[in-house]
């Protein structure tokens, strides 16, 4: 526990350009106070957290609740923790631990390049093939050293065809009760056994489209894919300093992406990200062009197969180890990195790359951890929470919280968490613009969630006097601004709680001086939207 969880000195909110600063010490309220109980400490915590939960932001809103100690287990506040609810993208805290609990911290995927036969003179007579078994790190950069190794080999020409094997999963790319109109967007990404990711941040199934204004007004935006594919169509109607909102979108049920509008002469160029439809030949068309860049030239077609069992492998490349990918998993909530993970489970241990058969080994993992999942209604239908068939219970995510920390994988698992207020995109994630200048900052450890009507905070906090604590917030049903506001001051009052320390506030001030001059749900969580 010592890995993440440790003590706090003097209690710091600031409200506008003001830091308001009090320091709690030996049980005192201020000085000449009487000593305080233990009881005091806890009693005012329960106070507040009951008043936060009365907050306009939450009426109407059905809210579920677990503060404990996360060293015994100790139930320190409850709220209808047993209310089934959507967790959204508290989701791939299950996922993230059946992972960590099926493949291990080390488990590597690899991508292999094999042949119909050997090169003979740089030349192969029949076919090369690149198989992939879900590597959601595989980027334009790893696939130009892929080709490189290639070269390397000595293989300079290839007689056949270039054919994609992602056989390693089903053919199934989207989860069950994804909504059609998310399809375009980064994080509906499809799921392939062989895919592109676009950047560093691993935006899996993607591709970044740039646009830039032309020279002169009236004249054509300049629009450029990255990385360059030919797998991509563009069709660009939108002008420098034309009417009507830039708008990039792609044509549903192919790979068509139409920029509409305008941008005005001299402005800044706009990236965003779209989905590719079917991204194994994606991945195809951009090892086929690494081939060239290194001097190999394919014959044939680039083409989907099932690569036969007698091939002789050529070269293959291992990705980082899952607990190092965890980072970009859980920091920026990528819900295909966790979609591919399930698949990978399911391949593992239940012998199909398939949702069918990896959702129901997840299950299992949890309840090794030690969840009773049955008892306290779980039900699964992705590994993101992006599909609103997902249930779950406050409980149920104390009880990992709490289990977890008695798993060998512990510490990797809480280090790919995002960290309140840091500013570090790989570390605070997104949490990186939330409780800054608060003494949660660099102290919560969590992961969000949000859809429409959605909103979560799950994971760890120090208390004021180190006691290390864990905490769920599950907000179903909101029909205004989302919450986090109230969901952030519960996090700033358990990094206050002391048990021998009253400390009873006014939850509405702690609102405001988390989020001063903020309208509530005026920014996504970045996970969500980019400019995050």
């Amino acid at each position: 526990m010592s890995a993440i969880l440790g003590t706090h000195g003097p209690l710091l909110v600031r409200t506008g350009g003001t830091a308001l600063v009090g320091v709690l010490t030996a049980g005192l309220l201020a000085v000449g106070a009487a000593p305080a109980t233990a009881a005091d400490g806890l009693s005012d915590l329960r106070t507040d957290l009951d008043a936060l939960l009365k907050d306009p932001l939450l009426a109407g809103a059905t809210s579920g609740v677990v503060v404990r100690n996360a060293a015994t287990g100790e139930v320190l506040y409850e709220h209808q923790p047993q209310t089934s609810l959507l967790p959204a993208s508290n989701n791939k805290l299950l996922t993230s631990a059946a992972a960590l609990e099926v493949l291990g911290a080390d488990y590597r995927f690899s991508t292999l390049v094999s042949a119909t036969a050997a090169p003979s003179d740089g030349v192969i007579e029949g076919d090369m093939h690149l198989i992939g078994t879900g590597d959601p790190s595989l980027t334009a950069e790893t696939f130009d050293a892929l080709a490189a190794k290639v070269a390397d080999a000595g293989v300079t020409e290839v007689t056949g065809d270039l054919i994609a094997d992602d056989t390693w999963f089903d053919d199934a790319r989207l989860g069950a009760g994804w909504e059609a109109g998310d399809q375009p967007y980064y994080y509906a990404a499809q799921v392939s056994a062989l895919t592109v990711a676009a950047n560093s941040d691993l935006d899996t199934g993607v591709v970044e489209v740039q646009v830039s204004p032309g020279t002169r007004g009236g004249r054509a935006v300049g629009v450029a894919l990255r990385p360059a594919t030919d797998y991509v169509r563009v069709d660009n109607t939108a002008t420098t300093g034309g009417r009507g909102k830039l708008a990039v979108t792609r044509r549903l049920g192919g790979n068509t992406i139409a920029v509409s509008g305008g941008l005005p002469l001299g402005g800044r160029a706009v990236t965003e990200l779209r989905t590719v439809h079917e991204p194994t030949g994606y991945a195809l068309d951009v090892f086929r062009r690494a081939l060239a860049d290194n001097g190999v030239r394919v014959g044939g077609s680039p083409v989907s197969g099932t690569a036969p069992a007698d091939l002789i492998g050529l070269v293959h490349h291992e990705s980082a180890e899952l607990g190092e990918l965890l980072v970009p998993f859980m920091k920026l909530s990528n819900n295909t990195h966790a979609e591919i993970l399930v698949k990978t489970i399911g391949r593992r241990a239940g012998g199909e790359g398939s949702w069918a058969a990896g959702l129901p080994e997840v299950e299992r993992a949890l309840t090794r951890i030690g969840l009773d999942t049955p008892g306290l209604g779980l039900e699964l239908t992705d590994g993101s929470g992006l599909s609103r068939g997902n249930r779950l219970s406050a409980a149920l995510l104390a009880d990992l919280l709490q289990e977890a920390t008695d798993e060998p994988w512990f510490e990797t698992w809480t280090d790919s968490f995002p960290i309140a207020g840091d500013p570090d995109r790989m570390v605070g994630g997104t949490l990186t613009n939330r409780m800054r200048g608060t003494p949660a900052a660099g102290n919560v450890r969590a992961k969000t969630g949000t859809m429409t009507g959605v909103s979560a905070l799950s994971g760890y906090v120090t208390g004021k006097r180190g006691e290390p604590l864990l905490f769920v917030v599950l907000d179903n049903g909101h029909t205004g601004a989302a919450p986090r506001p109230v969901q952030d001051a519960i996090a700033v009052r358990l990094a206050r709680f002391a048990r021998d320390a009253p400390t009873v506030g006014d939850a509405s001030r702690t609102i405001r001086q988390i989020h001063p001059g903020q309208q509530p749900n005026d920014r996504l969580e970045c996970s969500w939207a980019r400019a995050c």
